[in-house]
């Protein structure tokens, strides 16, 4: 028997419930159906294909939200959050610049990830090399969770904890580095 949770519920519910799982919470949705499949519920396959559909549809989301930063977000938060006009235009040389590097990065952090895509439809880069640099960091990254799914997915609340730690401790990492730079400049 499964047990109850979000094992039993995507076990339950199968591989069309994983899609819009994996868009909104692809780690630990993609070690828990890779379990899923390492107990013959799933093919592990169809897993990954769905896990890496999910996650590049939910960086499109953050991409599309940063190219339509001005018109969603309110002028007197954007100013609040320092969003002028002159910190995007150092933001869209960044990513004409570095846009693959910071978008592999934010892949790998989980954390940072958020607000670098966001960053990348701000700075309005290409969705091609948007998404060719997002392919290329999900693939290795589905891929080991789906791994840790197949060997220690009956862990996967523990399996979740560290991702969240390693995230955390990955923003730390390059928020000390940031501050690093701009003292710098």
């Amino acid at each position: 028997m499964m047990g109850s949770g979000l094992p039993a519920f995507i076990a339950a519910h199968g591989l069309l419930l994983l899609f819009p799982l994996a868009v909104v919470e692809g780690p630990v949705v993609t070690v828990v159906a890779a379990w899923l499949a390492q107990q013959g519920l799933f093919d592990i396959r169809l897993v990954l294909v769905v896990a890496i559909l999910g996650d590049l549809v939910g960086d499109t989301i953050y991409y599309l939200f940063g190219t339509h930063l001005e018109q969603l977000m309110p002028d007197r938060l954007r100013a609040r959050l320092g969003l002028t006009h002159d910190r995007i235009e150092t933001l869209i040389g960044h990513f004409e610049d570095k846009g693959g590097r910071t978008l592999l990065f934010g892949k790998l952090t989980h954390v940072a990830g958020l607000p670098i895509l966001v960053a990348a439809g701000a700075a309005r880069m290409p969705y091609a090399a948007f998404l060719g640099y997002n392919l290329l960091g999900t693939l290795p990254k589905t891929a080991v969770l789906a791994a840790l799914g197949w060997c220690f997915g009956s862990a996967w609340q523990r399996i979740d904890g560290g991702i969240f730690y390693a995230s955390i401790l990955a923003t730390i990492v390059l928020t000390a580095w940031v501050i690093g730079r701009l003292r710098k400049v």
